[in-house]
C-alpha cells in the first residue's frame, strides 16, 4: 500500500487567530440561561486577546512545550479560553471525563505524570489532597472560587501579552491526550497531534460546508474547538452536556430558537428527548440547517423525530461515526437513513454508517484478538463480509500515551503510516458504504456460529414495546449461550409472558436470531458515561449470567422456548 500524504498544518491555535482577522467583532461565544438568553458573550478578536494573555501568564508561571496540563472546566468561555492558551503555548493539553468516576480519573492521571492541573476548585483540592500521586504538578490554576497552592486563573487573564514568546509548533508536535470513555475497557489516553485536530476541522467544514459566521450548540463541549477554528459561534446551552439523557429538552429548543442556531451536535439519547418533546408539543426548528449526532448508532425513529422538526430548505440530521482515536471516519444523512437503509437495518443488516470521508481509508478484515505486526500480512475481506473495521488518514491518531501493549494492539503499521483497529466490526456494501455490526468485544460465539450484537438487537427493537435491547453471551467463547436483554418502553408497564412469546416467535422467523430461546427483562441497560447510549454488555452479562444460574430459572422476567 502507499503512503497518504499526512496532513501537517501548524499550531492549531492558530485558527482562532484566523477567526479573529476575518471577523473580529463576530461572537465567538455565546452562553445562555435556561430560556436561550444571552447570559455572556465574547467576541473572536477578544477571545484571540483572552488567549495572548493567559498563554503569557502560563509561559511566564514556568509552563515548557511539551508540559503535560489537565484541562477540567466547564463548558463556556473559559473552557475554550484556556484549550487555545495551552495550545498557543505548547502544552499537551490532557481532557478526560470526570463521569467515569474519582478513583478511575486519579489512576489515569497518575499515570500521565501532569506538569500541572486548570480546572474547578473542586478539582485542585483533589489535587491537592492525592498531591503524592502528582509529584510533580507545579503549575496549577483555579477556575473560579478558591483552591489550594494554586494561581488564579482571573489573575492570570490579567498577564501582559507582550510578554508572550510562543513556541514554534508543527502538525505532527503533540497537542493533546484525550481518555476514551473506558465504557468497552480500561479508558486509555489517545495521543493527538496539532495537524489532526487541524485535519479534523477542515473535514468536517468542507463535507458539511459549513461556513464562517454561523451558530452551533455544542452538546459535547470539546466539538466548540473545532467551532472556533472554523469562525463558527459556539452557543452553550444550560445544561449539564456529561448527562444528554436527562437533560430538559426545553434547555436545549430555547437557545436554538432564541440565538437562531444553524448547527447542533449531540448524542442519540439528547436528541432521541429533543424529537420526542417537540413531536408532543408540536414545536419546529426553522433555523436548524443540520443536527449531528454520534457516540452510538442512531435509532432510525430519533432520526425521523428529528427531522420532522426541521423546515430549512435541505435540512438533515447527520451521523458521523468515528471514536476518540479516528474521527471523523464516514457519515450517513438522515434522508438515506429513511429512504435506503432503515429497512434493511431493521431487517438484521447493521446500521449503515454511510460514505468515507476524503482522504480516510477503510479495510475490512477477518476477526482477530491478536496483535498485528504488518499491514502486508493481512487478509482482506470482499465487499459484503463481516470483519473487523481498519481506518486510515490525517486525522487518524498514532498510539496510546504510555500504553505499548494498547498501541500494539489497535494499531497497524503499513510504511510510515498507521492503520487504526476501531475494535468495530461491519462491511462495506457494493456502493462502498461502511455498515456498522457491533463491537468486536461484543461478538457472541456459539457452536453453532457467531453472532454479532446490532444485526441480532435490530430484529427484536422493531417490537413497539422495546425501547431497546441487548445480545449478550453467557460462559466462554466459543460455547456462549445467547441471551436477548430488553428495556421495555417507558409506559408498556411490567413483562408478560404473553409480551415475551411475542419476542421469541419475532426471533425465530429470522435466521439471525433462531438461535437465541432466551430472553431476560432489564428495567434500565447500563449506558456509557460520556454519550449515556452505548450499552455496557460486559456488566449486563454478568447480570446475566445471574439471572440465569440454577437458583434463578424461576424467577420473573426469565423466558426460554
Amino acid at each position: 500500500m502507499g503512503d497518504p500524504p499526512r496532513e501537517l498544518g501548524g499550531n492549531v491555535a492558530q485558527r482562532l487567530a484566523e477567526s479573529a482577522k476575518l471577523a473580529p467583532d463576530g461572537p465567538a461565544i455565546i452562553v445562555c440561561d435556561a430560556h436561550g438568553r444571552s447570559r455572556s458573550e465574547i467576541s473572536f478578536r477578544r477571545l484571540d486577546e483572552l488567549v495572548n494573555r493567559l498563554a503569557a501568564g502560563l509561559i511566564a508561571n514556568g509552563l515548557a512545550p511539551g508540559d503535560r496540563i489537565v484541562l477540567m472546566v466547564r463548558p463556556g468561555q473559559e473552557f475554550l479560553a484556556l484549550v487555545f492558551a495551552l495550545f498557543r503555548a505548547g502544552a499537551v493539553v490532557v481532557l478526560i471525563d470526570p463521569g467515569m468516576g474519582l478513583k478511575h480519573v486519579i489512576d489515569c492521571l497518575e499515570g500521565i505524570c501532569p506538569r500541572g492541573f486548570v480546572s474547578v476548585p473542586s478539582v485542585q483540592w483533589a489535587r491537592w489532597y492525592w498531591q503524592r500521586k502528582f509529584p510533580v504538578a507545579r503549575l496549577n490554576v483555579h477556575v473560579g472560587g478558591w483552591a489550594p497552592s494554586s494561581l488564579s486563573y482571573r489573575r492570570l487573564a490579567l498577564s501582559d501579552p507582550g510578554q508572550l514568546q510562543p513556541p514554534t509548533i508543527t502538525g505532527t508536535d503533540p497537542a493533546a491526550i484525550i481518555f476514551t470513555s473506558g465504557s468497552t475497557g480500561p479508558a486509555k489516553g489517545v495521543e493527538y497531534e496539532h495537524g489532526m485536530f487541524c485535519a479534523q476541522a477542515d473535514l468536517l467544514r468542507e463535507h458539511f460546508d459549513i461556513k464562517p459566521g454561523e451558530k452551533d450548540l455544542p452538546a459535547f463541549p470539546l466539538f466548540a474547538m473545532f467551532n472556533t477554528a472554523m469562525g463558527v459561534t459556539s452557543v452553550f446551552p444550560s445544561f449539564d452536556p456529561t448527562r444528554p439523557a436527562a437533560v430538559d429538552p426545553r434547555h436545549v429548543i430555547a437557545p436554538i430558537q432564541v440565538q437562531q442556531v444553524s448547527q447542533a451536535f449531540g448524542s442519540p439519547a439528547l436528541w432521541d428527548r429533543v424529537g420526542r418533546y417537540c413531536q408532543s408539543e408540536g414545536i419546529t426548528l426553522p433555523s436548524l440547517v443540520r443536527v449531528l449526532s454520534a457516540g452510538a448508532p442512531v435509532p432510525p425513529r430519533v432520526v425521523r423525530s428529528i427531522r420532522n422538526v426541521l423546515q430549512a430548505p435541505n435540512a438533515d440530521i447527520y451521523t458521523p461515526y468515528g471514536a476518540t482515536e479516528a474521527l471523523p471516519v464516514s457519515v450517513i444523512s438522515g434522508e438515506e437513513i429513511d429512504t435506503e437503509t432503515a429497512d434493511r437495518s431493521a431487517r438484521g443488516s447493521g446500521t449503515c454508517v454511510g460514505r468515507l470521508f476524503p482522504g480516510i481509508d477503510v479495510r475490512i478484515i477477518p476477526i482477530d484478538d491478536s496483535p498485528i505486526s504488518s499491514f502486508e500480512d493481512l487478509e482482506l475481506l470482499r465487499a459484503g463480509e463481516i470483519g473487523e473495521i481498519l481506518v486510515r488518514g490525517p486525522s487518524v491518531t498514532r498510539r496510546y500515551f504510555r500504553h505499548d501493549q494498547a498501541t500494539t494492539l489497535a494499531k497497524v503499521p503499513d510504511g510510515s503510516s498507521v492503520w487504526h483497529r476501531m475494535g468495530d466490526l461491519g462491511y462495506l456494501d457494493d456502493q462502498n458504504r461502511l455498515w456498522f455490526c457491533g463491537r468486536k468485544a461484543h461478538r457472541v460465539e456459539t457452536d453453532e456460529g457467531l453472532l454479532f450484537s446490532v444485526p441480532c438487537e435490530s430484529i427484536y427493537n422493531e417490537h413497539p414495546s422495546v425501547f431497546r435491547s441487548a445480545l449478550v453471551g453467557l460462559g466462554p467463547r466459543p460455547r456462549q449461550t445467547p441471551v436477548i436483554v430488553v428495556e421495555l418502553t417507558p409506559g408498556v408497564g411490567d413483562p408478560t409472558d404473553r409480551l415475551a412469546a411475542e419476542l421469541l416467535a419475532l426471533g425465530a422467523a429470522h435466521t439471525l436470531t433462531a438461535r437465541i430461546h432466551d430472553i431476560l427483562f432489564h428495567p434500565s441497560l447500563p449506558v456509557d458515561i460520556r454519550h449515556n447510549v452505548k450499552i455496557d454488555r460486559e456488566r449486563l452479562a454478568f447480570w446475566a449470567t445471574g439471572q440465569c444460574s440454577p437458583d434463578a430459572q424461576e424467577q420473573p422476567g426469565m423466558h426460554h422456548t
